[in-house]
């Protein structure tokens, strides 16, 4: 029995590539450099790769120079569609997706695993970016900077720069799904900057001790625990902390809930016996 021209049309949808149908994005806007997969239902002749040169145009069957750079994906389906329907084919059903991502890029800088360019993929957030750079390291703060209007690391080192937004987002408050907290939506050249943490020092009777990343909330008993916890000569109640106040140092007594400050160096004394 023959096959309806909507049946093929049914399972032209069904067969197209998975990995195409998933880019697929009708709001990405088309760039220099993207390769496109552009697929003609029942004409399997003028589907294919092709690549957007540097003018934004590509060369297509039948119609010659198209124009593709600038405009989204949604929109050049329509373009393309048109051009086909103008003495060639009787409303040809068109699909364009982004095969790869090439002409829009963003930035992820600072204390993040793999510092690089990555390509803009879709409608992507600031949570993806950061994973696509392998999640930040333990010296990370919980600030993040989102630096638009530039290109490259130049924009983290002056992200109050005239003309270039900078969009403050706390990692924490994000990871954690504290209400309020933005998922700031990406666009291109847009530079993610994750500031490193600041230090307080640890010394005294602790297991190892040093220099340590606190967050905004580290406490002095989390501090300690970054140090290797205390030692059985240590007297962990007796805890003190040199921090300067007013431009002089001063020795304070803690408590193991309070906030450790930046700067602040905690010491263990030892136990009387």
């Amino acid at each position: 029995m023959p096959m309806t021209s909507r049946l093929r049309q049914a399972l032209f949808l069904l067969l197209l590539p998975v990995a195409v149908c998933a880019q697929s994005a009708g709001d990405y806007v088309i760039g220099a450099q993207d390769v496109l997969t552009v697929a003609v239902f029942d004409q399997a002749d003028l589907g294919g790769k092709y690549a957007v040169e540097l003018d934004g145009s590509f060369t297509f069957p039948l119609i010659g120079r198209v124009k593709a750079g600038g405009m989204t994906i949604r929109d050049f389906e329509a373009e393309l569609k048109n051009k086909l329907s103008d003495g060639f084919f009787r409303n040809p059903q068109i699909t364009v997706a982004i095969e790869q991502y090439r002409s829009q890029r963003v930035f992820v800088t600072g204390e993040v695993r793999t510092p690089a360019a990555y390509a803009l993929t879709g409608d992507m957030t600031l949570i993806e970016a950061l994973a696509k750079a392998g999640s930040t390291t333990q010296f990370a703060s919980d600030e993040v900077l989102v630096v638009r209007g530039g290109r490259g690391a130049e924009t983290a080192a002056t992200p109050g720069a005239a003309g270039r937004e900078t969009i403050r987002v706390n990692l924490k408050d994000l990871q954690s799904g504290t209400a309020g907290a933005r998922n700031v939506d990406l666009g291109d050249g847009d530079t993610i900057y994750v500031a490193r943490a600041e230090l307080a020092y640890v010394f005294g009777q602790v297991k190892t001790p040093g220099s340590y990343p606190i967050k905004t909330d580290t406490s002095v008993l989390q501090a300690l625990s970054l140090a290797g916890g205390v030692m059985p000569t240590g007297a962990m109640n007796r805890t003190r902390v040199i921090r300067t106040v007013g431009g002089e140092k001063k020795e304070l007594r803690v408590e193991l809930t309070d906030i450790v400050q930046p700067g602040d160096t905690l010491v263990v004394p030892e136990r009387f016996f």
